[in-house]
């Protein structure tokens, strides 16, 4: 969509483009479900898109049950605030979205916390299955304790203080990642079980936390950073070295 449509710019025509996208078939009440007794409320007082349900009497709009809802941050920002984090390959931060579309930092980074809610799949399936390769990895993210105010930090100088966040991705296919306290077997199995199809081919690092855990999948190799060459003991999947061979290639 070009960044000179209306709906980046205008309030208004980015409520009618919502209410397309939402109601493309006319409107309907969010609290009852009605969807013909709806009535579209007009006049100089009344904001514009309000509407109102005959079945329940409650007036409504097309923000009503969105992410959008009880925000005093005009629609048009919004869409804007959208587009930035939907079409960007490496994410967007609170300060972009700050700077490009003339907002504080707190209602960016309000912004974008609401619009990573609405983007989060509320009950999705298990990642890998049968066949399937699902590599874990962990990582540590968060800008060096020196670089904080005095009264940010949370470790002396010289200690760590970075956010552990482990991700899990299916080969060739979807990633999730989740902020952990730490890094222990204790805290990972609950995430990998959970996320992951124990029928597929678990693939992690060396760690020493890995390898109980990859026990409840149909396989588990471990790939050592250094050289790039995948370690074979511990399979127990009479086809490991088939489904290797072809997820890798």
């Amino acid at each position: 969509m070009n960044l000179t449509d209306a709906i980046f710019h205008d309030d208004e025509a980015a409520r009618i483009h919502l209410e397309a996208q939402r109601w493309p078939d006319g409107p309907y009440c969010p609290h009852c479900g009605e969807c013909e007794a709806i009535t579209r409320l007009a006049g100089a007082s009344t904001k514009p898109g309000l509407c109102i349900c005959k079945s329940c009497r409650k007036k409504f709009s097309v923000t009503v049950g969105t992410v959008f809802e009880s925000s005093h941050i005009g629609l048009a920002k919004w869409m804007l605030a959208f587009r930035m984090m939907a079409s960007s390959k490496k994410g967007v931060s609170a300060l972009q979205i700050e700077r490009t579309i003339g907002v504080t930092y707190k209602t960016a980074w309000f912004m974008a916390h609401r619009i990573r809610e609405a983007m989060r799949v509320p009950s999705p399936d298990p990642l890998g299955g049968p066949g399937k390769v699902v590599e874990v990895d962990e990582t540590y993210v968060g800008g060096k304790e020196s670089n904080k105010h005095a009264k940010d930090r949370k470790f002396p100088l010289g200690h760590g203080g970075k956010e552990a966040v482990v991700t899990l991705v299916e080969r060739n296919g979807e990633a999730r990642s989740f902020h952990v306290a730490n890094v222990t077997s204790k805290t990972l199995r609950p995430i990998i079980v959970k996320n992951a199809s124990r029928k597929s081919h678990l693939m992690t690092d060396g760690s020493r936390i890995y390898p109980k855990i990859g026990e409840e999948f149909a396989a588990h190799s471990v790939v050592e950073h250094g050289d790039g060459e995948y370690v074979r003991e511990g399979f127990h999947h009479s086809n490991t070295a088939e489904i290797l061979r072809n997820s890798v290639h």
